[in-house]
């Protein structure tokens, strides 16, 4: 393939599409339309699309995508509902066309909750999503597709993708989800071993904001440039809530955590696990806890949060709920008086109305 430009300047990819349209690519007429500003730039991508064979995964409905000099730019996708007319032989067609790890996975394109995957990965695998910058992946089928996908992902570098969203939507954390024929997914079945066993994080040196959804994704996330993560459930496989992996640059922390289905909250005992996330992130400076359902009173949430070695480096911390006995108020305030201190709710001091606990406390 002719030599990708490393800079964002016009003459470049100019030059760049004329070589494509000498070799007969068409991104090479799409190219030289979108740096000129033409209005039929989008006519020339879906030339592309029907050319590169990435009209027909349009067509399915699943996947959402934009191009920027020749290659796609951001990419959704969600499983459009139903079986769809024709998926069947399109699953078919794209295990045969952009093979996605199939020496290791078999498929059985009978087997309507297999095809997520293929659709998901084929489009990953091609060489013209090398350059996505944001990318946003909502999973139905995930006890066989969220595998897949990490592979098809982590299958080359992708030296720009800053963004990703990863996982499934739920109601209650540890629910079980239903697949799209109908079938019951169970997610503690992959409790401890994950549902994603690929390493992607090499493959990923641009990214910087990490949003992942669900229970028990992956084994642990160590990233070198991360700087924004956001959990919504037990996403790490062990199911520990404060310790996903090594992330040096990581400068905010957002957790939610409500009541799973077992009806249990989560455990105050593991803000212990914060004596050791000063050694593990050691620029976090934004910590929000808004989300997350403690099994104790806010008091003794504020009070494990007090003692955390953690603490002193944070600028920012936000916490459910602040509901504290007089007697206990003017002792805590003193530990927070360095940071910007929120809640997502109730502001609450003994015998002092709203506007006097804020100030006793601090809070913004």
């Amino acid at each position: 393939m002719t030599d990708v430009p490393k800079t964002e300047d016009v003459a470049a990819w100019l030059a760049y599409a004329e070589r494509l349209t000498a070799a007969g690519d068409p991104r090479g007429e799409a190219i030289r339309l979108e740096c000129g500003g033409g209005d039929r730039s989008a006519e020339a991508y879906a030339e592309v699309e029907r050319r590169l064979g990435l009209d027909a995964l349009r067509a399915d409905g699943s996947w959402q995508f934009s191009w920027s000099r020749g290659f796609l730019d951001e990419a959704s996708f969600r499983l459009a509902p139903g079986g769809r007319p024709g998926r069947r032989e399109l699953v078919e067609r794209l295990l045969t066309w952009h093979p996605v790890d199939v020496d290791s996975v078999d498929v059985d394109v009978d087997d309507p909750e297999q095809r997520e995957g293929v659709l998901a990965g084929a489009l990953l695998a091609h060489s013209a999503s090398r350059r996505l910058r944001a990318l946003d992946l909502r999973l139905t089928d995930y006890h066989h597709s969220a595998g897949r996908v990490a592979a098809a992902l982590a299958g080359s570098v992708r030296p720009r993708l800053e963004r990703l969203s990863f996982g499934y939507g739920f109601e209650h954390l540890f629910e079980d989800g239903e697949g799209s024929a109908g079938s019951r997914i169970d997610p503690m079945d992959h409790h401890g071993e994950g549902l994603v066993q690929t390493e992607i994080w090499e493959a990923l040196p641009a990214l910087r904001t990490l949003e992942l959804e669900g229970a028990f994704l992956f084994p642990s996330v160590d990233h070198e440039g991360l700087t924004r993560l956001r959990t919504r459930g037990a996403v790490i496989s062990d199911g520990s809530l404060f310790l996903p992996g090594r992330l040096p640059e990581l400068t905010s922390l957002e957790l939610e955590l409500e009541t799973d289905v077992f009806g249990g909250a989560c455990s105050v005992d593991q803000l212990d696990d914060l004596a050791d996330a000063a050694r593990w992130y050691p620029k976090l400076r934004n910590l929000d806890l808004g989300g997350v359902e403690f099994d104790a009173p806010s008091s003794d949430v504020l009070a494990a949060l007090a003692q955390s070695p953690l603490l002193p480096q944070l600028e920012a911390l936000t916490v459910r709920d602040l509901a504290i006995p007089a007697a206990g108020a003017a002792d805590l305030a003193p530990h927070f008086a360095h940071l910007t201190l929120r809640a997502a709710g109730t502001v609450a001091v003994e015998g002092a109305d709203e506007e006097e606990a804020r100030r006793v406390l601090g809070v913004e």
